[in-house]
């Protein structure tokens, strides 16, 4: 059982990503509806295997988020990969900077997303 942790602040967003996964037995989907929040379910202490997380929230953005993950020698061994609507290149290259381990742009292609989970879970 991998545990997903999807952190988006638009909630239609978090619907869709998890009515997509919940479909994976082998997937158990965490949501957190801000950057604050996922801090908070990372400090829980329960085991997460992958985050996918929003760039672009209000309050603490992605950016942001990341910073404080790769700073944590636990967290920092996560995968992330970032969800984001915008394909400007610099977002792309300031991800990959930041330790991301890709992208996947707003709004997804459900096969895409399942396609990408199983690569970066099975590697």
């Amino acid at each position: 059982m991998y545990n997903i942790l999807i952190v988006d602040d638009d909630d239609m967003m978090l619907k869709m990503a998890e009515f997509v996964l919940s479909h994976i037995p082998e997937y158990n989907v965490i949501k957190a509806n801000s950057g604050l929040q996922c801090l908070r379910v990372l400090q829980s202490g329960d085991k997460i295997d992958l985050i996918l997380l929003d760039i672009q929230m209000p309050g603490m953005d992605g950016i942001k988020v990341m910073e404080l993950i790769q700073k944590h020698d636990y967290w920092s061994k996560i995968p992330v990969i970032f969800l984001t609507a915008s394909s400007d290149k610099h977002t792309v290259l300031q991800a990959g900077k930041m330790g991301a381990i890709g992208y996947i742009k707003k709004p997804f292609v459900p096969e895409d997303l399942v396609q990408r989970l199983e690569t970066t879970l099975q590697s």
